[in-house]
């Protein structure tokens, strides 16, 4: 009798499975990068001050954990707390912006140093890195 069962769910799963039915990924709700406990003022010395975003708070249940979230139209960036962080130096965001030259002086000017990178098919690029040593992509629409 246990045999049946389990066969039974066996071949139900499998039937399950073998559906064709199309899932389609539609955007990318935010990036989540991780930067260590108790650092949430620089996050916002970068994220906000620096780059520009808004912060906005995190709902109750999630402002627990510390971190702080960022945001600007539709990019959303999401700081968490790692308690065994390691900075992100090859993984990460790209954003595009209006004005990568007025972004680098602004940059350069709150201490941060930014490092233009080849040119990427129709865009000028540039890195900067994080309070944490996590890597940024700008990336500015070429003419």
């Amino acid at each position: 009798m246990l045999a049946i069962s389990v066969q039974l769910m066996i071949n139900a799963k499998t039937d399950a499975q073998s559906e064709d039915r199309t899932v389609t990924i539609m955007q990318i709700h935010h990036v989540q990068l991780a930067m260590p406990a108790g650092k949430e003022t620089d996050a916002r010395q970068f994220y906000a001050q620096a780059l520009g975003l808004d912060e906005v708070g995190k709902p109750a249940n999630l402002a627990k954990r510390g971190g702080c979230w960022f945001e600007q139209g539709s990019v959303r960036v999401h700081l968490g707390i790692d308690p065994e962080f390691h900075p992100a130096k090859k993984a990460h965001p790209a954003f595009i912006v209006n004005d990568l030259g007025v972004m680098r002086e602004r940059l350069k000017q709150e201490g941060y140093t930014i490092k233009d990178d080849a040119p990427l098919a129709g865009f000028t690029r540039a890195f900067v890195y994080d309070p944490f040593g996590n890597r940024i992509e700008l990336m500015e629409t070429a003419l």
